[in-house]
């Protein structure tokens, strides 16, 4: 489970760092922000006079995002990361949002968001996975841009397989796009679509991040030994900002812990119908204390 429990919906500044990031991805980063609340600001950084960043243009109208022009007074310096930190530090001023959404991959924007949680504002970041670790335990939760553009890329894949019927008549065989196809004449049944791939096996995640659920289930569980899900979710946040079942090939918590084979998982149901908990124990410590 990526866990959205500490975060939903929040009102969020998303400031985003035009440098450090490819704009490419930005459509899908957009969609990711938006799951854990709604942004109210949304401002890019960068000059916007340079090449290297002119192509933004279309990304920034279909996401209604402000282009901020940050010129870089000194060469091989970059004047962007102070103009994101004045106004960070404005917004925060305002009282206006309950949280940021910082997109780089830069360190230097650790002590802003050091001093944004010193505030009482949640602090989302989102950057590649060459970004350097004190910024990503600065914030709440860190999310990798390859994780967000490796499931764009399923979703298109997903839209691809679905029958198309607008996509039938443009790929007709016919040389003359003027004739019709003889009523009698239907086209031929499609091909069913594959399975999806399987999920990561549980041999792919690493041991160090089994033993940081272990012992993360250890410090929460109750009298009975069982650990509420949901507080399993936010307790990972909190120890590791970057953990996210994604990253392992997982769409949610409950499919990475499963795949692992030591936990014993308890579904319960909620005073609401609709709503169940989920609870997990380590067999592995319980048979070590029964032994």
């Amino acid at each position: 489970m990526t866990d959205k429990t500490d975060f939903k919906d929040l009102r969020l500044a998303v400031l985003i760092d035009a440098d450090n990031i490819p704009r490419d991805c930005i459509k899908a980063v957009m969609e990711e922000i938006a799951i854990y609340g709604t942004p109210t600001i949304k401002r890019i950084y960068g000059d916007w006079t340079s090449p290297n960043i002119g192509g933004w243009k279309m990304a920034l109208l279909e996401n209604a995002i402000t282009p901020i022009q940050q010129y870089g007074y000194t060469t091989g310096k970059n004047s962007t990361d102070s103009a994101m930190i004045i106004d960070a530090m404005d917004i925060l001023y305002t009282g206006n949002t309950d949280g940021f959404c910082i997109v780089s991959s830069d360190s230097d924007f650790t002590r802003l968001a050091i001093r944004l949680r010193e505030a009482g504002m949640k602090v989302i970041g989102i950057g590649e996975k060459k970004t350097p670790g004190p910024f990503i335990v600065a914030c709440d939760k860190f999310i990798y841009i390859e994780v967000i553009r490796d499931g764009d890329k399923a979703k298109e894949n997903d839209k691809s397989r679905q029958p198309k019927k607008q996509q039938q008549k443009k790929s007709s065989p016919l040389k003359k796009p003027a004739e019709k196809l003889p009523e009698a004449v239907e086209p031929a049944p499609e091909t069913p679509t594959e399975k999806p791939r399987q999920e990561t096996k549980s041999g792919k995640v690493p041991e160090n991040i089994v033993q940081l659920i272990v012992q993360s289930v250890i410090d929460i569980t109750d009298e009975d030994g069982y650990a509420f899900m949901g507080e399993l979710g936010n307790l990972l946040l909190k120890k590791q900002p970057d953990f996210d079942p994604r990253n392992f090939g997982f769409s949610k918590l409950t499919k990475l812990i499963s795949s692992l084979g030591r936990f014993e998982i308890d579904v319960r149901q909620s005073g609401d119908a609709h709503t169940k908990h989920i609870y997990l124990r380590d067999k592995e410590s319980m048979d070590e204390q029964q032994s």
